[in-house]
């Protein structure tokens, strides 16, 4: 039998970076969502390993045991052939192989994904697979383990622009002025869109700074969501997110945006899990 899985977006609506342990790990204090954008999985078991990967952004990703999929079957036991199905651009600050590992281990286990992979063991695949195994909004803090289930948080037509650049994490961790910034600010109890988005705007994502000066092309990206409530880079980008009030105006952008960069990727969706 084949299991299919849906692997979303995730999506940094705040990155604050609130300090770094002695063994090179940052802090981190963000709110995250997902989005109805993302890759597709299907996992059939069987006695060998085996993964396929097709789409749009398959070039470039690892096929054998490099692959975070591969390794987050590895680590929970499992074995059979896998195929995934690339829609997002990689290394693009949207959880990329976190998302899709967490997916295969969310349709594996269900709800009760600790049955199948401990928290130090989705930490180890990576810092953003515990909160992707996650479906609703997260406040995500430690180095990625330390979650807390937010509610209410508005549901946003958004949309998601990457230039095609890539933006090496690293360097740009290396490049933040401080390691010891505040922590956000507490998360309004609000279903009000336009005010929480107010209060978005109050917040930060740290690494947007260095991340714009070492790849200017970020803040051309960030300049045209034109009527967004918020727009803002996505985790170390090159991603960045505009959030609108609704579908039609989102999909206006989207629209407008693809016709003036071509060579952008450009899509346009919805946040997910606005619920309790």
């Amino acid at each position: 039998m084949t299991t299919e899985a849906f692997a979303p977006a995730k999506i940094n609506l705040t990155l604050h970076i609130t300090g770094q342990r002695v063994d090179g790990y940052h802090l981190l204090d963000s709110l995250v969502v997902f989005a109805d954008i993302g890759d597709r999985l299907w996992f059939a078991a069987g006695p060998e390993m085996a993964l396929d990967v097709t789409g749009p952004f398959a070039a470039g990703v690892p096929a054998d045991q490099r692959n975070l999929v591969w390794q987050a079957a590895q680590a929970a036991g499992l074995t059979g052939h896998i195929r995934i199905e690339k829609n997002l651009p990689h290394g693009a600050g949207l959880g990329g192989g976190s998302a899709d590992a967490a997916a295969l281990l969310r349709a594996t286990f269900g709800d009760d994904v600790t049955r199948g992979i401990g928290l130090d063991t989705a930490l180890a695949l990576g810092a953003d697979v515990p909160v992707c195994l996650h479906a609703g909004p997260q406040r995500m803090q430690g180095i990625g383990e330390v979650l807390h289930r937010v509610w209410p948080v508005p549901g946003y037509a958004v949309v998601l622009v990457n230039p095609r650049v890539p933006v090496p994490t690293g360097p740009i961790f290396a490049a933040l002025e401080t390691k010891a910034n505040p922590p956000m600010s507490d998360i309004p109890v609000s279903a009000d869109p336009v005010a929480f988005a107010r209060w978005m705007g109050t917040q930060r994502n740290d690494l947007e700074r260095p991340a714009t000066h070492m790849v200017p092309v970020i803040g051309a990206v960030l300049r045209t969501f034109d009527g967004a409530l918020l727009a803002r880079m996505s985790g170390s980008g090159a991603t960045c997110f505009g959030l609108y009030a609704d579908d039609a105006q989102a999909a206006a952008a989207a629209q407008g945006i693809s016709a003036a960069h071509p060579d952008w990727w450009v899509v346009s969706g919805r946040t997910m899990g606005a619920r309790p």
